[in-house]
């Protein structure tokens, strides 16, 4: 029975677009594979915890491959505890808006957690970083206010689907899906026609998901 876990990123909830987009994706998932469970992480309601203390020394000790104290084992349970429900997971789902061109902090401080060594990559001379989550998918729902299309001039500024695909690259994945709602701070009508044709992309991946 595969798992999706589903991490949300947005605290505008029921005025989020690229909630609303990925909760079609979820609906359509749901019915397409009736075997499959969904895990919904949302970062607004989770305590994650912070790097600092015992945590950040508990990183270092494993950076350097010594062990850790006690008090390090006890504070890096709980990092561990965010890896595990993370790479329990089959496949992936992540909505997300665009905030000053890259990703809300929340998201940032989940990622900061997740991405650890011999975790989800490794590092040797020979090989060099080698990411760990690999054989899985994962699709990726951007929301943003305005556009930054290839060839406009402006997807330089578009930090925000670059971080997502080389946090993802970096850790083994390399089947990602891609949906973006962009430009939302368009007119009405441009905006419910946007989003009515990313919900439309949305159903088709989730039903090959």
């Amino acid at each position: 029975m595969a798992k999706l876990l589903y991490v949300e990123a947005s605290p505008r909830k029921e005025r989020s677009a690229s909630i609303e987009v990925a909760k079609a994706f979820v609906e359509e998932y749901r019915k397409t594979h009736p075997g499959g469970t969904v895990d919904t992480l949302d970062l607004w309601a989770t305590v994650l915890p912070e790097f600092d203390g015992e945590v950040i020394d508990a990183k270092y000790a494993i950076l350097h491959g010594q062990p850790h104290t006690p008090g390090q084992k006890a504070a890096w349970k709980a990092v561990e505890g965010v890896i595990d429900r993370f790479k329990g997971a089959d496949k992936y789902l992540f909505s997300l808006p665009m905030w000053n061109f890259g990703i809300p902090y929340k998201l940032k401080h989940y990622i900061d957690i997740i991405v650890q060594p011999t975790y989800t990559f490794s590092f040797s001379p020979k090989e060099g970083y080698k990411g760990l989550v690999t054989g899985k998918k994962a699709a990726v729902v951007y929301a943003r206010g305005g556009a930054y299309p290839a060839g406009s001039g402006g997807e330089a500024y578009d930090l925000q689907k670059r971080y997502m695909e080389q946090f993802l690259g970096f850790i083994g994945f390399t089947d990602i899906t891609s949906i973006v709602i962009e430009p939302t701070l368009a007119a009405p009508e441009s905006v419910k026609k946007t989003k009515s044709e990313a919900t439309a992309r949305a159903r088709s991946a989730a039903a090959a998901f």
